[in-house]
């Protein structure tokens, strides 16, 4: 909902007469009081007090937390036949129902179940990565731009954007089975090998999971002033904009690559992130961003001084800022957008319509360089599956789209690069000139 319509529901939160309440699985719980206090943080507003079936979505996100399921059963409930919008014969359509059945089976299959090798393979890889870095840039003189140094800080951004794709999985608890595990290892991955916030990631990413693409919903549409996606966003709103906002979007496309990546990933890093982690108190996010500047000190800082140190720095942050950012953006960011008051989608339809794959390429190089995140169908589908099996289940899923006469997008990865610099052109083409 846009900002009106998410102040309107906020006030409706907040008086004892008006009663929000999410479908799940037949049944409609009252989440008057427990939105203000809902660990997920504001993901649960999207379904609260509107026609949208829960049941999906509180699956997927809560599919290993028996916490979550014992809080919902303290919800105070009823069941959902005697209302007409949420009659489960309307509501649970065929779809769905085979969508579950299909769950159901992948679990039995053991789908779900993580694997320890995978994980330790995973974590080594980016140590050595790290190790090779250090090591190169160690090994040359502290006066010699060299192969070697360019080698090593080429090797450094590769290592943040593989931390990036394990904090990833991390914070969807799919790496170990082990919730808590898991969250410490995003937090460590995320913080010393990125320099970033778990707690503030999920508290983002969760709401783009729950409705990709919907304007005022998922906030990886909500991108200015840096960037723009989608002319959707600002559909109305033109005359807001500067001079200077309409040039710099119109020039995204060349932008994107050469600055604005690396102009994210340093406001998250300098401000928003620690600026949420001293908010939250979140001690063991302060020790991991610590712990990682005082290796670049440590191993950079005192051989090179503070001025080369920063540059290098700045140069392979800017290399992991474009791994990270510009793979993630090919599997969602030129797709159509959704409109605010739009409650039709369903949990499934999200994913078919809203996210597109990735082929693995010649011997599978794509799902090692985007960590099997180039399944973004089965991704959404499946948060909490390990990522790694995501592509054991796509022809099932294929099938199944076909069946119920879904599209399952995938292109190759040029195609799909090339796609999303073609969007962000047209869309800065269409904000200038609008």
């Amino acid at each position: 909902m846009g900002k009106g319509g998410k102040a309107a529901d906020e006030k409706k939160a907040d008086k004892p007469d008006e009663i929000l309440e999410v479908f799940i699985d037949g049944k409609l719980y009252d989440v008057t009081d427990f939105m203000k206090t809902h660990p997920g943080g504001t993901v649960i507003k999207f379904y609260a007090g509107q026609k949208n079936d829960a049941t999906q979505a509180f699956n997927n996100f809560h599919h290993r937390s028996e916490k979550a399921k014992k809080m919902l059963a303290n919800l105070k409930s009823r069941e959902a036949t005697d209302v007409k919008q949420y009659n489960p014969k309307e509501r649970q359509s065929e779809m769905l129902a085979e969508f579950n059945a299909m769950t159901k089976d992948f679990q039995d299959l053991g789908y779900f179940k993580p694997n320890p090798l995978h994980v330790m393979y995973r974590i080594v890889e980016i140590f050595l990565m790290h190790f090779i870095g250090f090591y190169l840039l160690l090994k040359v003189s502290n006066q010699t731009w060299d192969l070697y140094r360019w080698l090593g800080l080429f090797v450094l951004g590769l290592a943040t954007g593989r931390c990036g794709w394990l904090m990833h999985e991390g914070g969807h608890n799919s790496l170990t089975g082990w919730i808590k595990m898991d969250r410490i290892i995003q937090i460590f991955m995320y913080g010393v090998g990125c320099g970033m916030s778990g707690g503030w990631w999920r508290s983002q990413h969760n709401r783009h999971h729950a409705m990709p693409q919907k304007l005022g919903s998922d906030p990886d549409l909500d991108t200015l002033p840096l960037v723009l996606f989608s002319s959707s966003y600002v559909a109305g709103k033109l005359s807001r904009l500067s001079g200077l906002q309409k040039v710099w979007i119109k020039v995204q496309p060349f932008l994107f690559p050469v600055v604005t990546t690396l102009l994210v990933s340093s406001g998250w890093q300098f401000f928003l992130h620690p600026r949420y982690i001293v908010r939250k108190n979140e001690i063991l996010e302060g020790i991991s961003l610590f712990i990682r500047y005082f290796c670049i000190y440590f191993f950079l800082g005192t051989k090179y001084g503070a001025a080369t140190t920063i540059l290098m720095y700045v140069i392979y942050n800017w290399i992991g800022s474009n791994y990270i950012f510009i793979n993630f953006a090919v599997s969602h960011t030129h797709l159509p957008t959704v409109a605010k008051d739009d409650t039709s989608v369903d949990w499934v339809r999200y994913a078919a319509e809203h996210t597109m794959n990735v082929n693995p390429g010649p011997l599978k190089f794509v799902n090692w360089w985007m960590s099997y995140l180039n399944f973004q169908i089965e991704h959404h589908l499946y948060p909490a599956m390990p990522q790694f099996r995501h592509p054991l289940i796509s022809p099932r899923i294929k099938d199944f789209f076909k069946k119920y006469g879904l599209q399952y997008k995938t292109m190759n990865y040029t195609d799909a690069m090339a796609v999303t610099f073609e969007n962000l052109d047209k869309v800065g083409s269409d904000v200038y000139l609008g």
